[in-house]
């Protein structure tokens, strides 16, 4: 019963209510309050054990094996690009490209005033990646770019001989007990590392404990307590100077995830696919939708559940939890 984890039943079937109203299509949600799932729904024809893609939530999952290669020796986030790529550069590379980092791809700060559009050409990505102009100085400018995130997925492939799915498999996906995901591959055979992941609602869920316990799991570190403080904190401002405080996307971004207001930090992908930490609240929300808006969405979160948590059981309510799984039951997506 939710009401033992201090969240209130009634809290939880307004927000699914508000969901299934308010936004284009919403899929499942799962909410995990101090690591017990105390409630989950999907929208038929979506179900538990249906993979759903990731989008750019992806991005989360390839910041995690550059954590992991760094942990092993493999690579350091410092190291300069190029290095990695010695046949593959321009004949005559920028200075800014030659400056660029690990560090600034996986900030988003990899200096180009576009991101390139490597994933609309069967042409070498890498390349197209390095040809591109990199008008600004790494690390000083913002710019949200899912070709740097590919390149983190080939920088792990080059040093550790292994597509990302692959290097994850011991390290991430079989710990976590995530069965047989799927990773979609660039023209050249290399994973994604920018979108392309298809996972289940409760690997999201699983994923975002993992991050809320540190990068522990069952006792063991299996990803480095030191990368999830760096992964999940601000690491630079994306704001550009413009203040919104209803929004979501100006808070800062760490390495390859999103800051968000109330403290909390999330991976995140087109139409609605979320992984929300909140760990003042020692809590999870995971997503899944075909959403256009992604931050009415979020404000759901904010405006229904937030307020919900409290730091003590309630008295329970078994009136308010039959109507939450009688509508639970009926759901159905609208796309």
């Amino acid at each position: 019963m939710p009401e033992a984890h201090g969240v209130s039943s009634v809290s939880i079937l307004k927000f699914v209510q508000a969901a299934d109203k308010e936004l284009d299509a919403i899929h499942s949600f799962m909410l995990v309050r101090d690591g017990h799932v105390i409630a989950e729904c999907w929208w038929a024809p979506e179900s538990p054990d249906k993979p759903h893609i990731m989008w750019s939530l992806t991005k989360s999952f390839t910041s995690t094996a550059v954590g992991l290669a760094q942990a092993e020796g493999k690579l350091a986030i410092d190291d300069k690009v190029l290095k990695y790529f010695p046949d593959d550069a321009p004949n005559n590379p920028s200075e800014n490209l030659k400056e660029m980092r690990i560090r600034d791809l996986l900030t988003m700060t990899a200096g180009h005033e576009l991101p390139p559009r490597v994933r609309e050409s069967d042409a070498d990505w890498v390349k197209q990646f390095l040809a591109h102009s990199v008008k600004h100085k790494p690390g000083t400018f913002f710019r949200y770019n899912t070709a740097a995130s590919y390149m983190l997925g080939v920088i792990v492939k080059k040093t550790t001989g292994e597509n990302l799915i692959e290097y994850l498999e011991p390290r991430l996906f079989k710990p976590l007990g995530i069965a047989k995901p799927k990773w979609e591959t660039c023209p050249q055979e290399i994973t994604i590392g920018g979108y392309g992941l298809h996972v289940c609602t409760e690997d999201i869920a699983k994923f975002g404990q993992l991050y809320l316990q540190k990068g522990k799991w069952n006792g063991k570190q299996i990803v480095p307590e030191s990368w999830v403080n760096m992964a999940t904190s601000k690491q630079v401002d994306n704001s550009k100077g413009i203040i919104m405080p209803h929004s979501d996307w100006l808070v800062g971004y760490g390495f390859q995830f999103w800051q968000c207001r109330h403290g909390a930090y999330r991976g995140d992908g087109k139409g609605g696919q979320f992984c929300i930490v909140m760990p003042q609240y020692n809590t999870v929300v995971a997503m899944t939708a075909n959403n256009a808006d992604m931050q009415v969405q979020l404000n759901l979160v904010w405006k229904y559940l937030l307020p919900a948590l409290k730091n003590k059981p309630l008295p329970s309510n078994e009136k308010g939890l039959r109507k939450l799984k009688q509508t639970v039951a009926g759901l159905k997506a609208s796309k």
